[in-house]
C-alpha cells in the first residue's frame, strides 16, 4: 500500500517525528541516577532498549509494513483480534496519549525556570500557552509538524554533543569529589526502570499516520534505525558524563541537566542545556499530537467514537476537531505531577502495546496472505519468546512500583482504573448506537 497524499513525510523528517514521538534526548533521565545509582542506571539505558523497545520496534515494522494504515496500531489489533479488543488497544492508547503530551508542558517550564524563575509560579498558564501554540502548529498540517522536528531535533542534540565534549577536553567549570551512592530500595529501582521505560516507549505512535508518509514501509524502516540509533547515543552519553562528571544525583534530580552542564562547562553550556529541554518538550507535544489527532478519528470512521471526531479540515488535511479535543483534555491534565503523569503513561501504553504483540501473533496464522515489506525471521514460537520480554519489562516496572506503599502509589492505582474503564466505554458505544449504525 502506497501513499496517495501528496503532502507526503520523507524518511528524514519522519526520523525526526520518531526521535520525538519517542524521546526528545536524554531529558527527563535525570531522576534515574538517584534512583538506580550509577552503575544500575547506567545498565538500564543500555540493556532496557534491547528486552523493551527492540521487540516493539520490530512488531511496528512487521505490522506497520503490513498494514499501513490511517490509526495503526488499532487497525492492527482490531484485524487480529477482533473489534472490541481494537476498541480497548484505541481506549487505552487515546487515555495513554492525554497523560503523555501532559508531561512536556510540565518539562517545557521546568527548564524555562533556568531563565526565568518566575516561570514556577506561572506554571498552569505558561503550559496553557504551550499547548494552544503546538495546537495551533498541528491544525497547520503534517508537513510542518515535520519541518518544525526536524529544527527542534537539531536543538536537542547539538547541546549534548557539546556537553560531551566538554567533559572529554576536561573543561569543567568546578571540580568535586566522588558521591557516595546507598544501596536502593525496590520501588526506587521500580521508578527508575518505569523511567527509563518511558524514555524509550512511542515507536508505534507515528504509525497513525501512515498513509501521509511516503513509501511508508521503506520510510518507516529507515527513519527507525535513524532515530534509535540517535536515540541510544544520546542517553548513553549523557549518563556517562553525568557519572563522570560527578555531579550530585539529587542535585541532577532536582536542576536537570542544565545543573551538569554549569558544572562541566559553565553557565553557557548550562544555558544551552536549558534551551535544548525546552526544545525538546515542543518536539514532543507537537509530534505526539500529531499521531494521537489520527487515532480517535478512525475509530469514529468505524463507529466506535462520536461522529464528530472524523471531521477533516479539507484543505490541509487535518482532523482538526480531534486535534482540539486533545488540547482541551490536556489543558486539564497538565494539572497533575510528572512523576505521577509518568507512571500513568507507562500503565496504560504497557496494556495497549501487549495487544499490538498478540494481534502479531494472530495475524500470521489469520492472514498469511498479507504482504509483508518487513517479516520478523521467527516462526510462532520466536514471536511468543519476543513478547515475553517487553511483557516481563512491563511487570517488573509495576510490581517494583507496587512492592511497598510510596508517593506513587495513587497514580499507579489510578492507572490500573483506567485500564478497567474499556470494558464499560465500549459497552456504552455499543449499546448507544442508532439502530442500523
Amino acid at each position: 500500500m502506497e501513499t496517495t497524499t501528496r503532502a507526503a513525510l520523507r524518511p528524514a523528517a519522519l526520523a525526526a517525528v520518531i526521535f520525538f514521538s519517542v524521546s526528545g534526548g536524554p531529558y527527563g533521565l535525570e531522576g534515574v541516577l538517584n534512583l538506580a545509582g550509577p552503575r544500575t542506571a547506567l545498565l538500564l539505558v543500555l540493556l532496557t532498549p534491547l528486552i523493551w523497545a527492540l521487540p516493539v520496534i520490530l512488531m511496528v515494522l512487521e505490522l506497520n509494513g503490513m498494514m499501513p494504515a490511517s490509526g495503526g496500531y488499532y487497525r492492527w489489533v482490531s484485524e487480529g483480534l477482533g473489534p472490541m479488543w481494537g476498541f480497548f488497544e484505541g481506549w487505552w492508547s487515546w487515555l495513554y496519549q492525554f497523560v503523555d503530551l501532559a508531561i512536556y508542558p510540565v518539562l517545557f517550564i521546568e527548564y524555562l525556570t533556568f531563565f526565568l524563575p518566575v516561570a514556577a509560579a506561572l506554571r498552569y498558564p505558561l503550559c496553557l500557552a504551550v499547548i494552544w501554540l503546538c495546537t495551533g502548529l498541528n491544525l497547520l498540517g503534517i508537513l510542518p509538524v515535520g519541518r518544525s522536528s526536524a529544527a527542534l531535533g537539531a536543538v536537542v542534540v547539538l547541546p549534548f554533543i557539546a556537553l560531551c565534549a566538554a567533559a572529554l577536553g576536561g573543561h569543567g567549570a568546578v571540580a568535586i569529589a566522588p558521591v557516595a551512592h546507598p544501596a536502593r530500595s525496590v520501588p526506587a529501582l521500580g521508578m527508575a526502570l518505569f523511567t527509563v521505560m518511558w524514555n524509550y516507549l512511542g515507536w508505534d505512535n507515528s504509525t497513525t499516520f501512515a498513509p501521509e508518509v511516503h513509501h511508508p514501509a521503506r520510510s518507516y524502516l529507515v527513519a527507525t534505525v535513524w532515530a534509535l540509533a540517535l536515540i541510544v547515543i544520546t542517553y548513553a552519553m549523557a549518563m556517562a558524563t553525568a557519572i563522570r562528571a560527578g555531579i550530585d544525583p539529587a542535585l541532577l534530580e532536582r536542576d536537570g541537566f542544565p545543573a551538569l552542564g554549569a558544572l562541566v562547562g559553565g553557565p553557557a553550556l548550562g544555558a544551552l542545556l536549558a534551551a535544548g529541554g525546552m526544545a525538546s518538550a515542543l518536539g514532543l507535544f507537537v509530534a505526539n499530537l500529531l499521531s494521537v489527532s489520527r487515532l480517535p478519528k478512525a475509530m469514529a470512521d468505524d463507529g466506535a467514537l462520536p461522529a464528530l471526531l472524523r471531521k477533516t479540515d479539507l484543505r490541509r488535511g487535518t482532523p482538526h476537531v480531534s486535534i482540539i479535543v486533545c488540547a482541551l483534555v490536556v489543558s486539564v491534565m497538565v494539572l497533575w505531577e510528572f512523576e505521577d503523569l509518568l507512571v500513568i503513561d507507562v500503565v496504560l501504553y504497557g496494556s495497549g502495546l501487549m495487544l499490538e504483540f498478540l494481534a502479531l501473533i494472530a495475524l500470521r496464522r489469520l492472514r498469511p496472505d498479507l504482504r509483508r515489506p518487513f517479516l520478523i525471521p521467527t516462526g510462532r514460537r520466536g514471536l511468543i519468546v519476543l513478547t515475553s520480554l517487553p511483557a516481563l519489562c512491563f511487570a517488573a516496572g509495576i510490581g517494583g512500583l507496587a512492592a511497598t506503599r510510596n508517593i506513587h502509589t495513587v497514580a499507579l492505582l489510578f492507572a490500573l482504573v483506567s485500564v478497567s474503564t474499556a470494558p464499560g466505554a465500549w459497552y456504552a458505544i455499543r449499546h448507544g448506537r442508532r439502530p442500523g449504525k
